[in-house]
């Protein structure tokens, strides 16, 4: 592959894409599937026997002790190339192992927390000698890593940090000074990832810090609505002495490196979100064949049907997204790489590429989870309720995916906010497909599909519409406020909504048509199902959103002339959600899951 990128990051906006270009989990290889068997056998032997007392924090040593297990198997070493003791498997491999730990509870908290925040921004930004001295032990689980950025003053505005770095009189070690809190693996971290600010500096600055420097010490353990057996702690530095040599990349750069390190943290945290839900759903679907009400299971009631239905969908929508990124930020990689670019420059910048994708992903993927956990207590009823059930640590562990790597609203915020610097960069065209949109408002509409043929060639349509639908919107909305658009948060929100639904929708159909043809028509009527559900979700976010964005801000003719337009590009043919979604729920009782 050449240097060029087949589909920029954002760009799927304003470029079609071809079901043969993406890359869909039913293509896994054989050893990826078993990288996956043996995550999966480590969660059902080493975890989830012991989920109480993980969660009891009596052991501190329990799941320090977890880690070293994974590390045995490798599993902590996914992304580290060999030469420094890993695998240095693809991306979308490393995607796959998070969702297979994915439903492990507070060990996919830990676990992600060393591999990603902890480990990465050494890989990535390290000299050769600070990877060497600590990414071989990071890669084994000798030595536990955290990340330490977040402040009480401090979260979504990170830069806004008051701990300090201050130089010794001789210029060998720096001191730093501050308060960190909820710091994951603070209580048995061996190597720390501390931001701070030198002097009087504007920007963070990065630094590894060893526990065993001295000057640090700790709260006691968070008390947590839910992963309760994840280490959780503020720590404080007082002179904590660290060496020049333990700066991580330049001077002010930390910010940079926060930024670049939770691009990754937030696709494989929406990977992780997807195992977990798969478990939930699985686990509703058991319960609902066993539990009998009014003289049978109450797997064959409707109302049950509509939910491990409709959850199915939404799983599968947002797998299909994660992979489909995932393979981008690959074929990225290999495409920089190609053209001479160093290996981890070329990590860097793929996941940088793709950085609204990953915020995307983020955001669907942890509210998919939040809705399979909610839909399982339902289906439990009392039980679901019940501290002795499963489904009540899944709903509480659950929650916190929303607010991890930057809230949701943050990551809805920054998925317009950078699609629009890009636009204005000129990387991404959005100015002539929005300009062609506004024409085509004043226009008369095209009701034609004649002469075409294919698969989803309707449905195609329909997403080109729900595409124009947010370029129109972010247009009108971009020449009503433009430089003080970010101050209208909400409408902001209502845009990236719609861009959000409309990219999960695309990549679920984009799945069914490649496995329609690998498998044939006949053999896919489940996954076609599970598109239009997501098709059909889609377009009535986009509709309602659009409209609520539109009528805040524009009225009369304007107002008017773009509601018609709205309405023109928020259209689908009716569909049978109902036995859609009875389909696919046969096919979960059937399969005990999707």
């Amino acid at each position: 592959m050449g240097s060029e990128l087949n589909i920029k990051g954002g760009e799927f906006l304003v470029k079609e894409t071809k079901a043969s270009d993406v890359f869909i989990p039913e293509e896994w290889s054989e050893e990826q599937k078993m990288i996956a068997k043996t995550c999966y056998d480590f969660v059902e032997k080493e975890v989830w026997p012991y989920l109480d007392e993980i969660d009891s924090m009596k052991n501190p040593g329990f799941m320090p002790s977890l880690l070293d297990k994974a590390g045995a198997l490798g599993l902590l070493g996914t992304s580290v190339p060999p030469e420094l003791g890993g695998f240095g498997m693809s991306f979308n491999t490393t995607m796959l192992v998070a969702e297979a730990l994915g439903a492990s509870y507070s060990f996919a908290v830990a676990y992600g927390a060393h591999t990603g925040i902890g480990t990465l921004p050494i890989l990535y930004f390290g000299t050769e000698e600070q990877k060497k001295k600590y990414v071989p032990k990071l890669a084994t689980g000798e030595w536990k890593a955290c990340y330490c950025l977040t402040e009480p003053d401090s979260g979504s505005d990170a830069n806004s940090g008051k701990t300090r770095a201050t130089p010794t009189s001789d210029g060998k070690h720096y001191l730093i000074n501050g308060q960190k809190m909820w710091i994951t693996n603070g209580g048995f971290a061996d190597v720390m990832i501390v931001f701070a600010k030198i002097d009087q500096d504007k920007n963070l600055t990065a630094f590894i810090v060893e526990r065993g420097f001295g000057g640090i010490t700790m709260n006691e353990e968070e008390k947590k609505m839910g992963i309760k057996g994840s280490s959780t702690r503020q720590i404080f530095f007082n002179d904590c002495k660290v060496p020049v040599e333990n700066m991580l990349s330049e001077r002010e750069n930390g910010f940079k490196i926060a930024v670049n390190v939770l691009n990754i943290g937030r696709i494989k945290l929406g990977a992780g979100a997807i195992g977990g839900a798969k478990m939930a759903l699985q686990t509703a679907a058991k319960y609902a064949t066993e539990r009998k009400q009014f003289g049978q299971p109450i797997a064959s009631f409707g109302a049950i049907r509509y939910k491990l239905g409709d959850v199915a969908s939404r799983i599968f929508a947002s797998e299909a997204a994660h992979y489909r990124a995932g393979q981008n930020i690959d074929d990225a990689y290999d495409a920089y790489v190609a053209s001479g670019m160093d290996t981890a420059k070329a990590k860097l910048k793929s996941l940088e590429e793709y950085a609204i994708e990953c915020a995307i992903l983020k955001v669907n993927g942890s509210e998919v989870l939040d809705y399979s956990v909610d839909e399982g207590v339902q289906i439990f009823g009392g039980m679901g309720y019940s501290a002795e059930g499963p489904m009540e640590r899944a709903f509480r562990d659950a929650r916190i995916n929303r607010i991890f790597e930057g809230t949701n609203e943050i990551n809805r915020l920054l998925t317009i906010d950078m699609l629009l610097k890009r636009a204005m960069k000129g990387t991404i065209d959005l100015m002539t497909p929005t300009m062609a949109v506004q024409k085509e408002l004043m226009s008369i509409p095209d009701f034609g599909d004649a002469g075409e043929e294919g698969i989803f060639v309707k449905e195609k349509k329909v997403l080109l519409n729900l595409k124009k639908a947010g370029l129109m919107v972010a247009g009108a909305a971009i020449q009503k406020f433009m430089m003080k658009l970010s101050e209208e948060q909400e409408i902001i929100m209502n845009l990236a909504d719609m861009l959000i639904e409309g990219y999960v929708a695309e990549s679920a159909l984009l799945r069914a048509e490649k496995l329609i043809g690998m498998r044939g028509a006949e053999n896919c009527k489940v996954e076609v199902a599970m598109a239009m559900i997501a098709l059909n979700r889609a377009v009535e976010i986009a509709a309602a959103s659009g409209r609520e964005a539109l009528c805040s801000f524009a009225e009369g003719d304007e107002l008017r002339m773009m509601l018609m337009g709205l309405k023109r590009f928020t259209k689908i043919d009716p569909y049978n959600l109902k036995e859609a979604r009875r389909l696919v729920s046969d096919h979960v009782l059937k399969n005990n899951g999707i």
